[in-house]
């Protein structure tokens, strides 16, 4: 009986630990198999029941190589993939749309950014710059902003106005948000005011990560105010500010299982656990896993 009961006990799963060079092979591969003939991705695998054709999109093609890289892999068809990022931008205004001939916005112009940041390093973004300089009016309008300036080395002068104004809602504490969003908004500020170059103070810095650890939910992950599960999207807000802070959460290994829970069998992971996988969940997958083996 006891020796049956060892049996049982030895075959129950443990916690889930970081990728294995196997599972990021697969995760590769189910990206690499979303490249389109145009070098851009498309964001889904398409569903064959469906009769419709998914174009490539800018936002997929981001997330994609990145993704790759973060998980040690080479973008096949780089030559391609750049040449489709480079003509989601327009020549005179330096804005990016999602898809070539499309209209300019400001979140496609962050992202292409990065793209093109990842796919041709130096290239000159200044006409992007001014671009998100002149559109960024709201908070997450900065923020993608920034992420998009990160990615080609500048920060205009007016980053430090934008931060002016989000510091004139912090709490008294040096934390920002509500409640279960505290975490979240935490996260988004810190996050926005560290890549761009600026420094928390000793103390803003401990009250900051105290915050962060104390969002984390009894599922391993982070989630916005108004739900009580975890999701990728919010998750990867949160580790971003750890990351950039040189810190983790208080409990990793329960981290990695809300992660381990999106993964599908395609290799892919999708947006919340149970959903069928996406460049985006698998980019916030890619992107948490290169930060926790940090």
């Amino acid at each position: 009986m006891r020796h049956s009961l060892l049996l049982a006990l030895a075959f129950i799963p443990g916690p889930l630990v970081a990728q294995s060079a196997d599972e990021k092979k697969a995760t590769i591969q189910f990206l690499a198999a979303l490249q389109q003939r145009d070098g851009g991705f498309i964001p889904e695998p398409p569903d064959r029941r469906v009769d419709v054709t998914l174009q490539s999109s800018l936002r997929a093609t981001s997330g994609a190589v990145r993704a790759i890289r973060y998980l040690g892999g080479e973008v096949p068809n780089k030559e391609k993939a750049l040449a489709f990022v480079k003509s989601c931008r327009s020549a005179d205004t330096g804005a990016f749309s999602d898809m070539p001939g499309g209209k300019g916005e400001l979140a496609a112009t962050a992202v292409g950014m990065m793209a093109l940041a990842e796919l041709e390093p130096g290239a000159s973004q200044e006409k992007s710059l001014r671009y998100l300089v002149q559109k960024a009016k709201n908070f997450e309008d900065r923020r993608l902003a920034v992420a998009g300036m990160e990615a080609a080395g500048t920060f205009p002068p007016e980053v430090r106005e934008w931060i002016d104004v989000v510091n004139k809602d912090r709490n008294p504490d040096g934390t920002y948000g509500k409640d279960s969003g505290r975490a979240r908004d935490t996260g988004s500020v810190v996050a926005m005011i560290l890549r761009s170059g600026n420094t928390l103070s000793d103390e803003h810095r401990k009250a900051v990560i105290a915050a962060l650890q104390a969002g984390q939910r009894p599922d391993g992950g982070f989630g916005k105010a108004d739900t009580k599960e975890s999701d990728p999207e919010t998750t990867y807000r949160v580790m971003r500010a750890f990351h950039l802070l040189k810190e983790k959460p208080k409990d990793v290994a329960k981290l990695q299982e809300f992660v381990g829970r999106c993964r599908n069998a395609d290799g892919g992971y999708g947006p919340t656990p149970g959903k069928p996988s996406t460049v985006s969940g698998t980019y916030y997958a890619a992107v948490i896993g290169y930060w926790l083996a940090k």
